[in-house]
This record gives C-alpha cells, sequence and structure tokens, in this order.
C-alpha cells in the first residue's frame, strides 16, 4: 500500500489572486514562494508556506477553466486537498482496482514541475483530492 506522506498543499480558488494575496501575506504573514501559470490547467497559481504545507490560491485564466466553473458554480473557496506521494501511478493504479473514479487516469504536469492527478469528488465523498509527486 502506497501511503500518502503529507499534505502537500490545500487549494483555495480565488478570481484574483492580485487581490487576495494581502490578506495571506499581511493579515496571515505568509511567506509567498511564488507565483506561475500552469496553461495545461487554466490557472495562475500562486504558492504560501505555511509549516511542511502550502496554501496554493488558484485563479482562472479563462472562464473556460474548471476553476472559473467551481466558482460560479460554489464561490471562492477551498478548491482541493493535494495528498504528496512517493509513486503516483502506483496510487492511481491502487485507487482504481478499488473501484474508484480518478479524473486523470495518467499524471499530467502540475505547478512547480509536479506530477498530478485528481480523484474525482464522487468517489471521495465530494472531496477533490489531488495526488502530487515531487521529483
Amino acid at each position: 500500500m502506497n501511503k500518502p506522506k503529507k499534505i502537500d498543499h490545500i487549494g483555495i480558488a480565488v478570481a484574483s489572486i492580485e487581490e487576495t494575496l494581502p490578506f495571506y501575506l499581511d493579515v496571515l504573514n505568509l511567506d509567498l514562494l511564488g507565483v506561475e501559470e500552469v496553461k495545461s490547467q487554466g490557472v495562475k497559481v500562486a504558492f504560501l508556506k505555511i509549516g511542511e504545507s502550502k496554501i496554493e490560491l488558484l485563479e482562472p485564466l479563462s472562464d473556460e477553466s474548471s476553476v472559473a466553473h467551481f466558482i460560479k458554480k460554489r464561490g471562492e473557496g477551498i478548491h482541493h486537498i493535494a495528498l504528496g506521494v512517493t509513486s503516483i501511478k502506483q496510487k492511481i493504479e491502487e485507487i482504481k482496482e478499488k473501484g474508484l473514479q480518478m479524473i486523470h487516469d495518467e499524471p499530467v504536469k502540475g505547478a512547480a514541475g509536479a506530477k498530478v492527478a485528481f480523484l474525482h469528488p464522487k468517489s471521495a465523498k465530494g472531496v477533490l483530492y489531488e495526488l502530487c509527486e515531487k521529483e
């Protein structure tokens, strides 16, 4: 059994990173690790360090982005929980062998060069989990 090693980050959907960032920097006093665009996922992301984990702010790059659809449907807020794993392909297979549905059957490129894959929230009691493997 390939157990997740930690909560890598918590993804939070926001309409604007620029407008949201001051809260995390000035009120919560978190450190900004960086901002980048992940065109394959249709988002701009900002990572903030909190202990051994991170908070990932997700801003949609277009109205067609899955994060844009999320915000339209549910508003801004917690989008996903990312679990750090050591072998993402093995973990995907373990999940599928249990009869659960993945959004990604193969890892895709995520932020900071990570390999990521999402477990469908219908298979996880409404929670969107991201598997995240970093080099």
